[in-house]
């Protein structure tokens, strides 16, 4: 599911977050970050469960997260966003595995993907920094 999640959002960036200024994507991020949480609070008590697979509304957010500085991103750095968001997500280095308990609840299920976004996004901006085409 997360997977299938990050690929969601990645198509869904260029029509309903990219269009927008960085402050409102900003914005954006922090709407997604606070109903997200409560959602998957919910989705957590009534699964009997943390994380759930099936809540993937804090892969939206991180694969948005990395998206926020570039203006109008090519399509290889929207795949560098989502390669990179997967891996980190996956791998979980610190601190997003500890994160998760940070906050509570559904905050903690969405603060540890905004983590791995942060992740992602330095490998992102590094190798657009590096390589031209991905301008």
């Amino acid at each position: 599911p997360g997977t299938c999640g990050s690929a969601l959002a990645c198509l869904l960036a260029p029509f309903l977050y990219l269009p927008f200024s960085t402050g409102a994507r900003a914005g954006i991020l922090l709407f997604v970050f606070v109903t997200g949480a409560f959602a998957a609070t919910r989705a957590e008590r009534l699964l009997g469960r943390k994380d759930p697979g099936e809540v993937v509304i804090d892969e939206l957010l991180g694969v948005w997260f990395v998206l926020l500085p570039f203006a109008q991103p090519s399509v290889s750095v929207i795949v560098a966003a989502f390669i990179f968001f997967r891996l980190f997500d996956i791998w979980k280095p610190w601190p997003v595995r500890v994160s998760e308990n940070w906050l509570p609840g559904g905050f903690g299920v969405m603060i540890d993907d905004m983590l791995a976004g942060a992740w992602a996004l330095v490998c992102v901006s590094a190798l657009r920094g590096m390589f031209y085409f991905m301008r």
